[in-house]
């Protein structure tokens, strides 16, 4: 299968994505966009993968190639291809589809649980999720549900945590990807980010568990294998 990932910042890799990705024998392309890097053409493509990064989905006259971005995320889904979003991504895909992104109440930031919605179970993707899971975030802002996605996942500080949409396009608010790696990159680069407030941790209670990382790749693959199976039926 042919994957393609979109890369924001220097970074917010992929992190387990790349390691199952590989594992698995796919190809796995990029796109990183802070370069200036050209998107691929969409039949080029069966699988895009939308990575996050610390702007909003807001800032085109920032980053103009966001535009570019959207219509290229329009053009993928409307070709009926998986389209996986991280937290930026699945705002991305969440405005892509009519919904709107705004800042939530609380910043997320760290290690906190997330719980299925009862709609969870009556989707393929919902179905490998557990009822409660730890998730790592990193979000001040998070999206509106789109017309005809199915809620999937809400936390006690963002309601809206997942969704899907049809069977194949899923946006994800939370990091199941990320590596400790990935967490020290992210604690250097956004250190602003971590002010006082009731879900963010200190970065030493974000490292301190590293059987955290593990379940939570666990998990990723789960996902991963469940919507490769569903885009190669």
């Amino acid at each position: 299968m042919r994957i393609h990932y979109l890369q924001h910042v220097p970074f917010e890799g992929p992190g387990m994505i790349e390691t199952w990705a590989r594992a698995a024998g796919h190809h796995l392309g990029a796109t990183h966009l802070y370069r200036g890097e050209p998107l691929p053409a969409c039949e080029d493509i069966d699988w895009l993968v939308v990575m996050g990064g610390p702007m909003s989905v807001h800032d085109e006259a920032v980053y103009p190639w966001l535009r570019q971005e959207k219509r290229f995320i329009e053009s993928v889904i409307a070709a009926h291809k998986t389209v996986l979003g991280i937290c930026l991504g699945a705002q991305l895909i969440a405005e892509t589809l009519g919904a709107e992104v705004y800042v939530n109440q609380f910043k997320e930031i760290g290690w906190f649980p997330v719980e299925a919605t009862p709609a969870a179970v009556t989707t393929p993707i919902g179905q490998v999720m557990p009822g409660r899971f730890d998730a790592f975030h990193w979000h001040g802002e998070t999206f509106g549900l789109p017309s005809g996605a199915i809620h999937l996942a809400r936390s006690e500080a963002c309601v809206h945590q997942a969704f899907v949409y049809g069977e194949r396009v899923v946006g994800l608010q939370f990091h199941l990807e990320t590596t400790r790696a990935g967490v020290e990159q992210l604690s250097t680069h956004s250190a602003s980010d971590i002010v006082a407030g009731p879900f963010v941790q200190p970065v030493a209670d974000m490292l301190d568990d590293e059987g955290r990382f593990g379940r939570s790749n666990e998990l990723m693959v789960r996902l991963l294998d469940r919507l490769a199976s569903l885009a190669m039926a």
